[in-house]
């Protein structure tokens, strides 16, 4: 099935936020932002601001009637500044005009005065100087301490990897209006709309019955709006219900890329041990994670480093522990693998660094430590149906690593101003939300009288397909064309409680519980149908929209079972409530099972290096990836193909860039490179690895959102492959991401 979407996508009539219509007497506003990182206000004086023409209000943290603050995990973030500011751009003030252009000069016209304090926004500086978001945590397994003495081989290193700017195609926006009895209703681009409403709520000093939160589509988002939207909808909520009239914000993309936290830069030492067999005996790691000025969702972040910190190999002996930083950054957040890609370049670097050292392949290594059946995680869980050595066999066999390897000598044999290098990338990434109570879903479908059908998930598209399959699900349980099926938008009031579109888990959550409402819905209609043929309901079937009794087709159609229900009062709408089995974690001792599955794969990443310029040209990725049994391969391709481009984005250029009074330097799509079609690989390759799903993934189709992101990272260790194969004399480092100004410094380090 293709795309609902592509359609409307390319011509245009996808409806995102800014597209909505306006009602008469919109008003508009813009975000006054901290011009300093860190200070004490000590003057703010809006009298130019407010007489200007058009200026209806200019709304601060006194205006709030409920409570200032917008933490989620830990209230730790208020919506306004009060007395101090934390970072710049921290909001100030909420600009209300008739027009967005007199919104935004307004702000410029708004005076302060702020006291200079110090600005911190180096993580290992911060936590020196005790500055931490909260405690750190540690992960660990084995005797770290009495196995060193047992190793042949121990290595140390340090990594530094930067952030990520998420560049969402839509920037973060809200529409708001008043409702009856005093409610707001919030068309918010956002991946929670249950955190929007309850943040909304508090901000109010209302119950979270009088917010109405909808979502139609994100114009992207890769967990930048998880929890960072919920800001620009309640100060849209807030001005509509101080002033009773709607209200919108867009943010233009400069206030956005200044504004919004990143993924998290992490500055990290290691310590591997080896055997003479290369066998992993010991690994120890102390993470400085930048969170920013706020916790926002870094707790979490933190937790999934220290669940990936090991990737696919088996350590018996780990301590990994991660401090969160508080820095004068915009609050740090959610980005496509959340903490997981982190955690990997990490043990990647270190195996990277010992390999280097002992002058072998990496490959040697990772092949000697891959995970097997029954190994333990670290964090407790005990390995089930491990793919890693499968997908990579597999992969070999495919496209023939040592004829790769052999093509890549030849050339470098041959050129003398270009080299090629090679990394294989595998990867372990668990599937759930790590805080147990979020995985839960729920699903609204309704059967109307002429067979059409509606359905409501807590799903939000944000141009992942995942509407598309929901309408597969309900279409393969019903045995209906897809064109009877519409999804609507997703909203609190008709699917409550939702966790966010995160975690790659919004397919398996929302699917699941789609698939218990249309079951229940097909029992019944079985019923009906053994009534109508007078038999037993268990010799019922549907397919194609023909009812079939035990195999037989019969005269009765899908358009007329569903009128025969509906006039003898059977109920056509149906709720289903899916909590994911098993997965607990108990941090108390840092051990649990807390996640559902794992998905496997292996990529095999070539490049070709300019050693006159320092550029290169990623050649391949060939991939092999573990889908389960993809319920959509044209979507899941797709998935992967962006994921991959994305991680190598990060790992190779896409360089965040903070002058030290904190002001973002790298603040436009002109000085912030992301990759574009010349930067892309000129061919990316994707093999299935033919497994079979696990019962708790949607129709055994393994989520497919992040994992294929950190096949990305091997994108590093092939331009670190090509550097070494011009200049012998480079010690490989690892300082992401791997621009092609740094590039040439090593390519003539002596």
């Amino acid at each position: 099935m293709k795309n609902i979407d592509s359609k409307n996508h390319v011509t245009g009539k996808s409806v995102y936020v800014d597209d909505i219509p306006v009602q008469t007497g919109t008003l508009y506003g813009a975000i006054f932002g901290s011009p300093k990182a860190h200070g004490k206000i000590l003057k703010l004086d809006f009298s130019d601001a407010l007489a200007m023409e058009g200026v209806e209000y200019i709304f601060t943290h006194k205006d709030i009637p409920g409570e200032n603050q917008i933490g989620g995990i830990i209230k730790d973030e208020p919506l306004f500044a009060e007395n101090e500011v934390h970072f710049m751009g921290q909001p100030i003030a909420f600009v209300v005009a008739q027009t967005e252009k007199i919104a935004q000069n307004a702000a410029k016209k708004i005076n302060i005065e702020i006291e200079d304090w110090e600005v911190i926004t180096d993580p290992r500086e911060a936590q020196q100087k005790g500055q931490l978001l909260f405690p750190p945590r540690t992960f660990k397994m084995g005797d770290i301490d009495n196995t060193w003495k047992d190793c042949d081989y121990i290595f140390e290193g340090k990594v530094e990897n930067g952030g990520q700017e998420h560049v969402y195609i839509e920037t973060q926006g809200s529409y708001a209006y008043p409702m009856d009895n005093g409610s707001i209703k919030i068309h918010s681009s956002t991946q929670g709309a249950t955190v929007v409403q309850k943040i909304a709520a508090r901000i109010l000093d209302i119950k979270m019955h009088r917010i109405e939160v909808d979502v139609a589509r994100l114009g992207g988002a890769f967990g930048g709006k998880e929890d960072q939207a919920t800001a620009y909808a309640c100060m849209a909520a807030l001005a509509s219900f101080h002033l009773q009239k709607p209200i919108k914000i867009s943010l233009p993309r400069h206030d956005d890329m200044m504004m919004t936290g990143k993924r998290h830069p992490y500055s990290s030492d290691f310590k591997i041990g080896l055997s003479k067999d290369y066998k992993i005996l010991a690994f120890q790691a102390t993470m400085y994670q930048n969170g920013g000025a706020a916790s926002d969702l870094s707790p979490a972040i933190l937790e999934r480093t220290l669940f990936h910190s090991t990737n696919t190999y088996f350590i018996p002996n780990t301590k990994v522990t991660v401090y969160s930083c508080k820095t004068n950054l915009p609050p740090n957040t959610a980005f496509r693998g959340f903490g997981g890609p982190q955690g990997m370049f990490l043990i990647e670097s270190a195996i990277a660094k010992a390999a280097c050292e002992l002058n072998i392949s990496k490959q040697i290594i990772q092949e000697k430590n891959f995970l097997q059946e029954n190994d333990l995680f670290q964090y407790g869980q005990v390995a089930k149906n491990v793919n890693v050595k499968k997908s990579f066999e597999t992969a070999d066999k495919i496209y023939h690593l040592k004829k790769i390897e052999q093509e890549i000598n030849a050339f470098n044999a041959q050129h003398q101003n270009y080299k090629k290098g090679m990394a294989i990338m595998p990867i372990c990434f668990g599937i759930s939300f790590t805080k147990t109570p979020m995985n839960q879903a729920r699903a609204l479908v309704h059967i109307y009288q002429d067979g059409s059908v509606g359905i409501s998930t807590g799903a939000v598209e944000m141009g992942q397909g995942v509407n598309t399959k929901m309408i597969q699900v309900a279409a393969k349980i019903f045995s209906i064309n897809s064109n009877r099926i519409k999804i609507e938008s997703t909203n609190t009031t008709r699917v409550a409680n939702t966790s966010p579109t995160a975690a790659s888990s919004g397919a398996d959550l929302n699917g699941n519980a789609l698939r218990i409402a249309c079951n229940g819905l097909l029992e019944r209609l079985k019923q009906t149908a053994a009534k109508m043929l007078s038999c037993k309901s268990k010799d019922i079937s549907i397919q194609d929209e023909t009812i079939f009794q035990k195999d037989k087709k019969t005269y009765i159609l899908w358009e007329q079972l569903i009128e025969t229900a509906f006039l003898n009062r059977v109920s056509l709408t149906e709720n289903g409530h899916y909590a994911t089995p098993v997965i607990y974690f108990d941090k108390s001792k840092e051990k649990g099972h807390p996640f559902a599955y794992h998905v496997y794969g292996t990529a095999f990443i070539t490049v070709t290096l300019d050693c006159i310029r320092g550029t290169y040209e990623f050649d391949d990725v060939k991939i092999v990836h573990d889908f389960g049994n993809s319920m959509n391969t044209i979507i899941d391709n797709g998935q992967v193909e962006g994921a991959v481009v994305q991680g190598i984005g990060w790992m190779a250029m896409e360089e965040l860039s903070y002058a030290k009074n904190g002001k973002l330097l790298s603040n436009s799509l002109s000085t912030y490179k992301i990759p574009d079609i010349y930067s892309v690989p000129k061919n990316i390759e994707i093999n299935p690895l033919k497994t079979e799903g696990p019962e708790v993934a949607i129709l055994r189709s393994k989520a497919i959102g992040e994992p294929p992101l950190m096949y990305g990272i091997g994108a590093y260790f092939a331009i670190a492959d090509a550097i070494k194969a011009f200049n012998s004399n480079y010690k490989i480092d690892f300082n992401a991401p791997f621009t092609p100004e740094k590039v040439l410094m090593r390519l003539y380090q002596k």
